[in-house]
């Protein structure tokens, strides 16, 4: 889970969520392929994966069983890898059951090994594991294959090894150290493969995926996310009927995007309730509303409360005392709006498909507990709630939000944390002053980085002010000036980022507006941190 979260955003009520089997609603004619996780770290990319491929998909814990996964109805089944040994006593077993539904089942990495050793094949603990690039030569295309390379790059993560197909099973392919890299049994409708089609490191992986899916599966590959713009807006008006409705919107991309579909869904029934803290980027509050209020018409209830949430942080440095205070004051600020909107009976929560499975823990704990953002609402807030996202991806969110003609700077606006630039003020008290220069200073790294055309490549790009100050000459002047960080990454889902190699030119014309335009700033660092070891924010 991203440590990134927002405060002020659709998905704020601390409520729980449905039982983790309970199907994600998508439009009615879509085919759907399940992929059961078996504890791998690639499990919610082969999700994300299939999809691009144009087919629905829903990652479920490995130990739903047979019968729940054949109440969704799927036209094939991905076993997804996974840390264990087949042999461990407490390692994930295959259900039996799951191989007589009568769909397709491709195991991938530890899938595969299940069904190996499920089916007679044999499976071993090699000498030397196989991580990382590897060498896979294709001696069969088979269904997986077919127009293929047969000799291509692919990515492994495995000790566990196939000697040995099952009987009946074709041997596929071999890499540089699994005589069995892939195998498939047409008859049975079983197929495995052993190493991650799903990272990009296999450059024809997503071709496999597909041979998947549209030759074996057979299955109709027109889903996108924005495909089920409509078939949510229906599913909404079904919902919400006449009742009115309240949503928390941040301005962020999950709580714009499940704002404005709703909004398409019941029009004037939705109110939204808008807190600036004060803790915003430069002019964010103002473009909220602007897009909101006056471009697509949304009843909005616009807060200015950043005197109330600066008395608060009066003389507090601690982030996490600033955490608390500014979530704790959101709340009262929220409940006395929604206090004023008494007939409303439901709340849009912008909870997203990852909320959903990691919500889960990935423990098999039997429901989902509540996906808690910083600052959520009590449980004893009386709404029915309204998730249009919950069955998407972050990309599939965008892609939404694209579609329902979303500005270009929401769709794609960087994460960014609840609290607000209050805990990019490090080390000291968040003053107005000193949130000023900090959004002054942040605003010119975005101005640059946008002009640069390096927004849309960037996970983050941000600002820093520690509460430190150092010697600098201006103008043939002693000065003692802030010191402002430059921190910017790439990252693909937050869990891990490596810092981001701007070009030496771009960040001396960064550094010089800094120096040149804030008059208490004499000195520009960059942050060259990856994490881990660091963290994408300070605190």
């Amino acid at each position: 889970m991203s440590e990134d979260h927002n405060l002020i955003t659709a998905d704020i009520a601390a409520t729980e969520f449905a039982d983790e089997s309970a199907p994600i609603d998508v439009p009615r004619a879509v085919d759907e392929v399940v992929v059961l996780d078996y504890g791998g770290q690639y499990s919610q990319l082969i999700a994300r994966r299939v999809r691009e491929c144009g087919v629905f998909s829903e990652l479920l814990p490995h130990h739903v069983g047979a019968e729940e996964v054949a109440r969704r109805k799927p036209k094939g089944l991905i076993l997804s890898g996974g840390p264990a040994s087949v042999y461990d006593a407490k390692a994930p077993k295959l259900e039996r059951e799951l191989l007589e539904l009568g769909i397709p089942v491709l195991g991938i990495c530890y899938g595969m090994q299940l069904l190996a050793l499920e089916l007679g094949g044999r499976v071993e603990g090699a000498e030397v594991g196989e991580y990382g690039r590897s060498q896979l030569t294709v001696t069969e295309e088979g269904a997986l294959f077919a127009g293929l390379p047969h000799e291509q790059p692919c990515w492994m993560s495995h000790r566990d090894t196939v000697y040995e197909a099952p009987p009946g099973f074709t041997a596929l392919a071999s890499s540089t150290q699994s005589p069995v890299a892939a195998f498939e049994s047409a008859a049975q409708g079983v197929y495995g493969i052993q190493f991650h089609p799903e990272v990009v490191h296999t450059p024809y992986g997503q071709e496999v995926l597909g041979h998947f899916l549209r030759d074996v599966c057979g299955c109709d590959m027109t889903w996108s996310a924005a495909s089920i713009v409509e078939e949510q807006i229906e599913r909404i008006r079904a919902q919400v009927g006449d009742a009115k409705v309240i949503c928390g919107l941040s301005g962020g991309v999950d709580s714009s995007v499940a704002a404005l579909l709703v909004h398409r869904a019941i029009g004037d029934q939705l109110t939204c309730v808008f807190v600036d803290h004060g803790m915003m980027r430069k002019n964010e509050g103002e473009q909220v509303v602007a897009t909101f209020r006056d471009h697509f018409h949304v009843p909005l209830v616009a807060v200015d409360a950043e005197d109330r949430f600066l008395d608060k942080l009066a003389g507090v440095s601690e982030p996490e005392r600033k955490r608390k205070i500014i979530g704790a004051e959101f709340i009262r600020v929220f409940e006395e709006e929604a206090a004023k909107l008494s007939d409303a009976k439901y709340l849009v929560q912008g909870t997203l498909y990852s909320d959903v499975i990691e919500s889960g823990g990935g423990t098999g704990a039997s429901t989902i507990k509540s996906h808690h953002n910083v600052g959520g609402l009590p449980d004893d807030i009386e709404f029915e709630l309204v998730e249009p996202l919950r069955a998407l991806f972050k990309d599939e969110v965008r892609a939404v939000g694209a579609e329902l003609g979303l500005p270009e700077r929401l769709v794609w606006r960087q994460p960014f944390p609840g609290p607000g630039l209050a805990i990019r003020v490090v080390g000291g008290e968040a003053t107005k002053a000193r949130l000023d220069l900090l959004r002054d200073a942040d605003a010119v790294l975005q101005d640059e980085i946008r002009k640069a055309g390096l927004y849309r490549d960037l996970w983050q790009s941000f600002c820093v002010l520690p509460d430190v100050r150092t010697v600098g000459v201006q103008g043939d002047e002693r000065t003692y000036g802030y010191v402002v960080v430059i921190r910017a990454v790439t990252s693909d889902d937050a869990m891990t980022a490596d810092w981001a190699r701007l070009p030496y030119d771009l960040l001396e014309q960064i550094a010089s507006r800094m120096i040149n335009e804030l008059r208490d700033v004499n000195r520009v660092v960059l942050d060259i941190t990856s994490k881990p070891p660091g963290t994408i924010e300070w605190e």
